[in-house]
């Protein structure tokens, strides 16, 4: 899978794969408790902690496609996830304990949509933003 989504046949079965200016924002969730004299305890809060998000863009590209997107996204309502596919160079050791020397190149997540919006640029090229929240689920 390339780095983006994929849309449904309602919106042009496409591929999306969002500029390069994609970032991703990562905070875990965690239980502190400090004392008086500067000693504090972490303890790691729930069994998947840590909360990530992406912001990405599609700037200056068809009105159709950029119509498919906001289509495809507004259509999931925020509840609805789908799979979002992100660079990744860890190796498969690290995520799975196994040494095989190999790298991927990518990992695919479960994300909601929580918002998006359109520009209308000039003519037919349009602009959308979006934020991508991860979830853990099946």
């Amino acid at each position: 899978m390339a780095i983006g989504f994929v849309t449904t046949s309602t919106y042009g079965n496409r591929t999306i794969r969002p500029d390069r200016t994609m970032s991703k924002t990562s905070t875990p969730s965690v239980r502190k408790i400090s004392f008086g004299d500067g000693y504090e305890q972490r303890l790691a809060s729930g069994i998947n902690n840590l909360k990530q998000s992406f912001t990405v863009s599609f700037n200056n590209r068809a009105k159709a496609e950029i119509d498919d997107i906001t289509g495809y996204l507004d259509s999931l309502n925020g509840v609805t996830a789908f799979n979002f596919t992100i660079p990744d160079n860890a190796t498969t050791e690290e995520v799975t304990g196994i040494s095989d020397n190999a790298t991927d190149n990518e990992k695919t997540l479960k994300v909601v949509c929580d918002t998006v919006s359109q520009t209308y640029n000039t003519g037919d090229f349009y602009s959308a933003n979006a934020t991508f929240r991860r979830v853990y689920e099946a």
